[in-house]
């Protein structure tokens, strides 16, 4: 009997390793996703039209026009987003969505105010007709007096 029972947890631990997803693979879509990572900017459109995306008071916008609305009535202006070099972390799932996990840098104007923050964001791309676009994002601002923030992290 403990013969069996031995047998039937080595099967189901093996089963399970081999039934881990690959989201290291897919070489090509990482560097497409790297690549539109690091062109964001004003007035780029990486989003689905059915994109979700949660501000930072935690209000949530269900469309890109809702989004942009929300931006307007709190007054803010994105001049530039760019990515920190060495904190992408970019997982594909069957080659058509990838959950991204990154560190920007955010030049922004909240009531005519510039403001430089570091984000970490979690994004969601799909894609659909040989083209990704972000269906969710949310970030937090990362307070580097609390949580210094390193670039030798490594995926």
């Amino acid at each position: 009997m403990k013969s069996l029972s031995t047998l039937i947890l080595l099967l189901v631990v093996a089963l399970g390793a081999s039934a881990q997803i690959d989201t290291s693979s897919y070489a090509k879509e990482r560097q497409e996703i790297r690549q539109l990572l690091r062109s964001q900017g004003p007035g780029t459109n990486l989003d689905c039209t059915d994109m979700i995306a949660v501000g930072p008071k935690g209000d949530i916008s269900f469309t890109r026009q809702q989004w942009i609305e929300a931006q307007k009535k709190e007054k803010l202006v994105f001049k530039s987003v760019s990515p920190v070099p060495g904190n992408e972390f970019i997982r594909i799932y069957d080659g058509t969505t990838a959950v991204v996990n990154l560190l920007i840098n955010v030049n922004i104007v909240v009531n005519g105010s510039d403001l430089n923050i570091k984000v970490r964001r979690l994004e969601v791309y799909h894609k659909t007709s040989g083209n990704w676009c972000r269906v969710a994002g949310q970030g937090t601002q990362v307070d580097e007096a609390l949580f210094p923030v390193s670039t030798n992290n490594k995926p």
